[in-house]
C-alpha cells in the first residue's frame, strides 16, 4: 500500500515504510541487551501517525467485528484512533483497581512476575465480536490476556491487531488460533 498524502512523502513510498521511519530504536532500554521500539515520534508526527491508523483500518477492515478492546496505555492510542474511524465502540482494558464497577480479569506473565487486565463485567455482551488492538505484539502475553477477557465475558475474538510485531519473540504462536494482523514487522 502507498501513502497518499500530497503532504508527504513521494509518491509511491510505502506507508510500511513511512511508519517504520518514524519508529526510533533506542539500545538497551530498559535494560542491556534490549532494542526498545520507541513509537512517540511516530505519534508526535501528524502524517506518520495518520499513515500507521489508515494502514492499520486497512489491513484489518475484512475483519467482521463490532468493538475493539485496547489496553492501556499505547494500545489505548491506536484502539480509539480505529473505532473512531470504523465507527465502533471501545472497550478499554486496564490494570486492576483502576475501573469503577464491577470487573472481570486475566493475568499475565511479565519477566519478574505477573500482572492483570480488567474489563467491566458489562463491556462485552454475550456473542459479540471484537477485535483486540495494540501497539506491540512481543511474546503475546498482554494480547493473550485481553483475548481471554473477551472470551470469559462471552464474546468473540475476531481477530487481532498490532502496529508493530516482533516476530522473533514468538508472540503469534501463542495467539493462535486467531488470526493476527501486524503493520510492521521486525525479524531480528
Amino acid at each position: 500500500m502507498t501513502y497518499g498524502s500530497p503532504s508527504g512523502p513521494p509518491s509511491g513510498v510505502a506507508v510500511e515504510e513511512e511508519v517504520a521511519r518514524h519508529i526510533r530504536e533506542v539500545p538497551d532500554f530498559p535494560k542491556p541487551g534490549i532494542s526498545f521500539k520507541d513509537i512517540t515520534p511516530l505519534i508526535e508526527d501528524g502524517l506518520a501517525f495518520h499513515a500507521a491508523v489508515d494502514g492499520m483500518a486497512r489491513a484489518t477492515e475484512s475483519i467482521d467485528y463490532s468493538r475493539i478492546l485496547s489496553a492501556e496505555a499505547r494500545g489505548f492510542v491506536f484502539g480509539t484512533a480505529l473505532a473512531y474511524r470504523a465507527r465502533k465502540g471501545l472497550v478499554l482494558a486496564r490494570k486492576p483497581n483502576k475501573l469503577p464497577r464491577e470487573t472481570i480479569s486475566a493475568s499475565y506473565d511479565l519477566e519478574y512476575g505477573q500482572n492483570s487486565l480488567e474489563v467491566h463485567v458489562d463491556a462485552v455482551a454475550q456473542g459479540t465480536r471484537i477485535l483486540v488492538v495494540d501497539d506491540l505484539l512481543a511474546t503475546g502475553g498482554t494480547a493473550r490476556a485481553m483475548c481471554q477477557l473477551v472470551e470469559n465475558a462471552g464474546g468473540i475474538v475476531a481477530g487481532v491487531a498490532f502496529l508493530i510485531e516482533l516476530r522473533f519473540l514468538g508472540g503469534r504462536e501463542l495467539l493462535a488460533p486467531y488470526p493476527v494482523t501486524s503493520l510492521i514487522t521486525y525479524d531480528d
